[in-house]
């Protein structure tokens, strides 16, 4: 092994390698493996890339036949036998029976990509060039997304003016007490208040990066009549909390809300690969054939993989039904540490939760702690300061048990470090 190449060559842009210090070599299920032959627990899944796991057989098993048939490796928007069954397979499994009617953009392989393009179409749809975000959002690293998106650190990355979008308060961004549908509502009625008319909300439905913050579906409703009032389009970016990931494939599904577009990406592939894509309402779907173009749009492995994930894990109720224990699970997971620390409490919806410890530092530490027990987890929020849990959906309840074990010795040792009393 050659550890220095990656300080001599890679960029100092390298972020999650300096949180979990070794060279990982094998992957399987919820376990990874480094060249020590250590196995940790994943509690991070590619940041929610893997919610069916690492390496999930019977995907592994139909990209290896496609692949060893000469299957097409990319076919830029050509149309193949891989996009067809893939396309096939989502208006049946999960279009149709949710009334669902959106065309599928494919776009780059990322979900800055299909935030890209969701912009951009509700810009040439509407004419008008506001975009309304939210504090805390994040939306991407690419120019347009990150205008979109609340945190300073990643805005600074930009090195110019960020611009087109106005950021208001999210439900609950200004304590409980505060209803930040009112707020928004008169910032759109006063022809003062400096607020350009908007061509979408762009909104997620539990803010992933930005501290679990998980919106009501009344206010989400109510940012829907607020669109619809107002002119604009509704955008429900399910990057990070679709697939699953909050226990239903959409995580805005029975709110009673109607997106006209849903960026996606992350776990889309099933199996890690990139591929991203943005729903739309057919009306909306007014682009010139490369109008908006891309070489990677579309992956046709992903295809592959995305297909069985559809198949293997929706065609009915039994993995959903077995989320609902899964999240109850993590529920009292978090319960345990958030008991630990004085003033912690849970945040988030379904199996994207996480504690808010209060702290950015403390979180860190906890989240040090762990890495060298055996669980590979990580922190978000404006400060850090959240204890985030994204373990995949396919997670046994065995695991997840050792997990949490590690979690709260890691808390202990953290607390202790600090200087705090750890409750038993």
């Amino acid at each position: 092994m050659n550890p220095d190449i990656y300080t001599r060559r890679e960029s100092e842009a390298r972020s999650y390698c300096r949180s979990f210090p070794t060279s990982f070599v094998k992957a399987s299920g919820s376990i990874l493996t480094d060249e020590k032959g250590t196995d940790y627990i994943d509690f991070l899944a590619g940041c929610s890339s893997l919610n069916y796991g690492h390496n999930d057989p019977d995907m592994k098993a139909a990209l290896i036949e496609h692949i060893s048939n000469d299957g097409v490796t990319h076919g830029l928007d050509m149309h193949t036998e891989q996009k067809e069954a893939f396309l096939t397979a989502f208006e049946d499994i999960i279009l149709k029976p949710r009334g669902m009617d959106h065309k599928v953009m494919m776009v780059g392989p990322t979900g800055t990509n299909a935030v890209e393009a969701a912009m951009k179409l509700a810009r040439k749809t509407t004419g008008r060039h506001n975009i309304v975000a939210f504090t805390n959002g994040f939306h991407g690293m690419t120019m347009g997304a990150l205008a979109a998106t609340g945190n300073a650190g990643k805005r600074n990355g930009g090195a110019m003016p960020l611009q087109g979008v106005t950021h208001l308060p999210y439900d609950g961004a200004m304590g409980p007490d505060v209803n930040t549908l009112d707020q928004i509502e008169f910032m759109l009625e006063n022809p003062s208040s400096g607020l350009d008319a908007p061509a979408a909300f762009l909104v997620e439905p539990v803010q992933g990066e930005g501290g679990l913050n998980a919106a009501s579906a009344e206010w989400l409703r109510g940012i829907a009549a607020l669109a619809k009032k107002n002119g604009a389009l509704l955008i429900l970016d399910d990057i990070q909390a679709g697939i699953g990931r909050t226990g239903t494939f959409f995580s805005f599904e029975e709110m009673g809300i109607e997106p006209d577009m849903v960026p996606m990406a992350k776990s889309l592939s099933g199996m890690g690969l990139p591929f991203a894509a943005l729903l739309l309402k057919p009306e909306l779907d007014v682009w010139k054939p490369a109008e908006h173009n891309g070489t990677f749009r579309g992956n046709t492995h992903a295809f592959v993989t995305a297909r069985v994930a559809l198949e293997k894990f929706w065609k009915d109720d039994s993995f959903q039904t077995e989320l609902k224990s899964k999240a109850r699970t993590i529920e009292m997971g978090l319960t345990s540490i958030a008991d630990m620390v004085d003033g912690a409490r849970l945040k988030g919806r379904g199996l994207m939760r996480g504690v808010d410890v209060g702290s950015g530092d403390l979180a860190e530490k906890i989240c040090a702690e762990a890495f060298k027990r055996g669980l590979i987890i990580e922190t978000s929020g404006a400060h850090d300061e959240v204890v985030k849990v994204l373990a995949p959906l396919t997670t046994t309840e065995e695991q997840f048990e050792k997990g949490f074990e590690i979690l709260r010795d890691a808390t202990r040792a953290a607390l202790t470090e600090n200087n705090q009393i750890a409750a038993e």
